[in-house]
């Protein structure tokens, strides 16, 4: 099986008639648009299988590499300076405070950072 990754607007061709286009992506989905002859049949899967159509063996189940990522703003980027302010107050004898700093560190790497283990303290 052929994985492609395109970009908005990108497109792809089957054989001389069949494009594929991205048109737009939003949160975990994305749009596709499909120019085809209309001899060619264009079905969502999900039609396929309930008209008693059986699924491609090369289908595979559910979201392999899925990752959703957080939306970064300017508020977000406060909260996570309190945050580290917040625990550079703290006793950096205590375990769980160490232990909720390196989560954050490998969450939010600190630039110029990465790849090696943060400690405040």
């Amino acid at each position: 099986m052929l994985c492609l990754n395109l970009n908005q607007g990108e497109y792809l061709t089957i054989g001389d008639k069949v494009v594929v286009q991205l048109d737009r992506i939003s949160g975990d989905r994305c749009k596709l648009v499909i120019q085809a002859p209309k001899q060619v049949t264009v079905l969502r899967g999900a039609v396929l299988e309930r008209t008693g159509g059986k699924r491609p063996d090369c289908v595979f189940d559910g979201p392999r590499w899925h990752r959703r990522e957080i939306s970064w703003d300017r508020s977000k980027a406060q909260a996570l300076a309190a945050m580290r302010l917040l625990l550079s107050q703290m006793d950096s004898g205590d375990s769980n405070v160490q232990a909720l700093r390196r989560q954050l560190n490998h969450m939010f790497p600190v630039e110029g950072e990465q790849g090696r283990e943060i400690s405040n303290g």
